[in-house]
């Protein structure tokens, strides 16, 4: 009986530790240090810290793109999650998301959303509700040209724009895949136009914008690390 019940116990162990290195993967970047430029690179100085339900949350409102990025933190596949918040008016008022495969402040690839177009009447600016680019080659406007209703797409059911939401992008394989709010459909799917395998994970805003929650999993056996 005694040999049953150790055995038990290892095996319960060994679950736990393999439960704990399992979870370990994931990597919650310090909000707080942002506008400190403590672990963090890029436009720092656009930065705010506020709250979010007692969670740090990272605020932007400055005209032009604002880019900042874990400083020394290299990421291939895996899951980037966030709760973000626009806001709906005015148009072009209002853009987030998060960079990844970034080298520097020019060459990254973006998934952002409009959160003005996300309830939009037009059904046009409802189709640009979520982005993909590559920068500097594949900018939204040359894809929206070259590339029309491939890398920017509607989201259904269609977030409020003034209300926070919560998005889970998954890269794998070379592909991008978007959800928004829990679904368990991708609201965007598209295949990667850069061709960095690896680089830094980010956060992008133009205009107003906050985020909060940041969490990313890198795949198991990726090259990601955490230093900061």
């Amino acid at each position: 009986m005694m040999r049953v019940i150790l055995a038990l116990i290892s095996v319960a162990f060994l679950l736990i530790s393999f439960n704990s290195l399992a979870t370990a993967q994931t990597v919650t970047p310090d909000l707080q240090n942002v506008p400190l430029g403590k672990g963090w690179k890029g436009a720092i100085d656009a930065a705010k810290v506020v709250g979010k339900d007692g969670a740090v949350a990272i605020e932007f409102d400055r005209v032009g793109q604002q880019v900042v990025w874990l400083d020394g933190f290299e990421f291939e596949s895996g899951t980037i999650e966030f709760d973000a918040k626009g806001k709906s008016d005015p148009p072009q008022s209002s853009f987030i998301g998060v960079a990844f495969r970034v080298a520097d402040a020019e060459n990254f690839d973006l998934v952002y959303f409009r959160p003005f177009n996300f309830r939009a009447s037009n059904p046009e600016r409802k189709s640009h509700a979520v982005q993909y680019t590559s920068e500097p080659k594949w900018p939204w406007n040359v894809l929206r040209k070259e590339k029309p209703g491939e890398y920017e797409k509607p989201i259904t059911p269609a977030p409020d724009g003034d209300e926070w939401f919560h998005a889970r992008v998954v890269i794998e394989g070379r592909q991008v895949r978007v959800f928004v709010n829990g679904a368990s459909e991708p609201s965007l799917v598209v295949n990667e136009l850069s061709d960095r395998k690896g680089g830094a994970v980010g956060i992008m805003s133009y205009g107003y914008g906050v985020m909060a929650n940041l969490e990313i999993t890198p795949k198991k056996n990726s090259d990601s690390k955490k230093t900061n």
